[in-house]
């Protein structure tokens, strides 16, 4: 069960670039997607002027576009997707080694402390577990 929850942390940094909030999507963290996704149209909308975007979406108009943008604007964009990019590398890492622990036994998946495999629901956070006394019958 435990492997099926497992993610790629390299391919959620990967998305990450292709679009910040990309790889957040594919972790399911629905609510950092949406601020990362936020801060990269704040970002843009901020620092990059109304002269430099196209009249027309064509792949000329594009470049020039990417060619007029201030490099302060280069900058900070840059550093919102390096950012969000470390973000997903990591919170798919630690979600990883969480699940690797919930399934040798020992910690509730849902509050991630210490359970007593004799009982049937997490103390802490009363998180039903499966696998428990149920299992052994």
């Amino acid at each position: 069960m435990a492997e099926s929850s497992r993610k790629r942390p390299i391919l959620a940094a990967v998305l990450g670039l292709l679009y910040p909030g990309l790889g957040h999507v594919y972790l399911r963290e629905w609510v950092r997607a949406l601020l990362w996704f936020g801060l990269i149209v704040l970002t843009g909308s901020l620092l990059i002027p109304d002269s430099v975007y196209p009249s027309t979406l064509t792949v000329d108009s594009l470049m020039a576009m990417s060619e007029a943008m201030p490099l302060e604007a280069l900058v900070a964009l840059s550093a919102v997707t390096g950012m969000n990019m470390v973000d997903a590398y990591v919170l798919a890492s630690r979600n990883n080694r969480t699940s690797q622990r919930v399934a040798e036994g020992g910690q509730c998946p849902s509050c991630g402390r210490e359970v007593d495999p004799d009982l049937e629901f997490c103390h802490w956070c009363t998180t039903e577990l499966q696998g428990s006394v149920d299992a052994e019958n």
